[in-house]
Formats: structure tokens, sequence, C-alpha cells
């Protein structure tokens, strides 16, 4: 299939890469551009701007870009896709966005003719280089049919979470639970060590018993644990803790919009920002175990 692809970073480069390795063809953008001569490296055909990508003549264009306002500037600008698409070109999001902009975005792209989904996605770096990203895919039963098969060549697992918005409500109430679950296992971590427990004793007894979760069994984030978890290389790479607040901040707006309480959400929002605050929002998010360590301080 001719795809475009407008988004390069850390997760969009590996999946662009992956679709190449599938044999589809790919048009691309990105700002910056080493990572766009990159991608023409392995095939790719670089775009000189977003119009360029609208009107290259594919038949889906993929978007993955940081936040919000760069999916409302990619979509929604003058010289934004929607501007420059033809009608009947399918589109794609698997940015990581608050539910009521994918759904803004999604019905005023249908509105002119072009079917969307949002589909972010679970599975971090190495899912994305491997992939086997897990997609949570928001939007109508005929175009999840029609991509499925192209977001089967970048993940493992493409989940059908029901109309446009919902893969992102999906992802937002995973990474919340996510967030909350890496504090709660970093203060029984913490609390065992500090009275005489070996953490990787203990880290047994929780994964073979009722507290265990992908939180201790793993990504543990007490040192020398678990082998390859960001525990074990200073709380480099993996999952940043920046991005975790920023997902968490996505969860307590859409709490607010919805009237629905999250206080554990709430909590542990102000417990990562604490951190970044502190100079560690670069580090993984696992890295929140430093505030319960006595040595650390």
């Amino acid at each position: 299939m001719k795809i475009g692809f407008i988004g390069l970073g850390n997760m969009g480069a590996p999946m662009a890469s992956n679709l190449l390795k599938a044999g589809h063809e790919l048009t691309v953008f990105d700002l910056v551009q080493s990572v766009v001569d990159k991608a023409a490296s392995e095939g790719a055909t670089a775009a000189a701007d977003i119009a360029t990508v609208a009107r290259c003549g594919a038949e889906l264009i993929i978007t993955m870009l940081p936040a919000a306002r760069h999916v409302k500037g990619v979509y929604l600008e003058d010289d934004g896709l929607l501007a420059h698409v033809p009608k009947g070109v399918h589109l794609v999001d698997s940015s990581t966005i608050d539910p009521m902009t994918a759904r803004d975005v999604a019905a005023k792209a249908t509105a002119q003719g072009n079917p969307m989904l949002d589909a972010p996605v679970s599975g971090g770096t190495g899912g994305a280089q491997a992939g086997t990203l897990t997609f949570m895919v928001g939007g109508e039963d005929q175009e999840f049919a029609f991509a499925r098969p192209v977001l089967e060549t970048m993940g493992k697992n493409i989940v059908h979470c029901g109309g446009a918005g919902n893969g992102q409500v999906a992802k937002m109430a995973n990474n919340m639970l996510l967030g909350i679950s890496m504090i709660g296992a970093a203060e029984a971590m913490t609390l065992g060590v500090s009275m005489g427990m070996d953490p990787e004793v203990l880290a047994g007894v929780i994964n073979t018993s009722s507290g265990r979760c992908w939180s201790t069994d793993t990504y543990n984030p007490y040192p020398g644990v678990i082998e390859t978890a960001p525990s074990n290389r200073g709380y480099s790479g993996g999952f940043g803790m920046d991005l975790m607040i920023k997902d968490l901040g996505l969860a307590t707006e859409a709490a607010k919009a919805s009237g629905q309480p999250v206080v554990m959400g709430g909590l542990a929002q102000q417990l990562y920002q604490s951190m970044s605050f502190e100079g560690h929002g670069h580090l993984d998010f696992s890295a929140i175990i430093k505030r319960y360590m006595k040595d650390e301080e």
C-alpha cells in the first residue's frame, strides 16, 4: 500500500521502518530533517511539507505526534492535512492525546470524506522497534477492518475499542493505572527492603502472590531485580517521567470534563510532577522509587 507518515520521533521512526520492511511504499515528513533523511535511506520518499504528504497519492496517512496541539496543527491548520488531502484517503492518528480532541478532529475529517481512526499505542520504543505494539483503536468498524492489516505490520495486538476517541480512552485508562501501580510497587519494595528483605526474594514473593503486576514482574523499580528494567541502568531510557505526567494530565483533564473522580490518578500525577520539578523528569517513570529510598535523598 502507498502510505504517508508524519512524525518520525522515537516511536514514529521505528514504526515507519517496519512498514517499509513489510513492503509498503512510504512518503514521510518530520520537522527534523535528519530523521527524514534516515527514513529515506531505508527506502522512504522524503516530503518537504505536510501538503506534499497529503497529495502523494497515498491510500492511508498515519500521524504520530507529541501532543494534542500538534495533532490540531497538522490536521486543522490552513496548511494542514485536511486542507490538502483528497477525499477518500484514510487517516490514522497514533498520537496519545485527549479523547475530546481525537473526536473533534475525526468528526472534521469524516465530514469532508476522509474516514479517520485514533490508534494510540502501548509497548514503548522497544515494542515499536520489534513490531509488537498494542494498538487501541477508535472508529467505525469498516475503517478498522481497512487499517488493521497495516497496523499488524507494526503491532501484535490490534484492539477495536469502539467509536471515535475510544482508543484514546483505553490508552488513558491503562496509563493512569500503570502510573498508580508503579508507585505502589515502589512503596512495597522499599518498605520490604527497609525491614530486612532481600529485594529479589521480596519481588519473587510478590510475583507469585496477589500483589503481582507488570510494575513488579516486568519493570520492577528496585535496582537489581529485573535485568532488563530501567532500574538496572540508572533509570535511563524506557518511558520518561515527563511522558507519564503528560498521560496522567490527560486522565485528570478527562475526569474533570466527565465529572468522574480519579483520586489516585490525581495524587500520582502530583508525585511524578514533584520528581520532575526536582530535575528527574528525563528519567524513566520507575525512578519514582527514588522518592522512597533513603540513600537517594
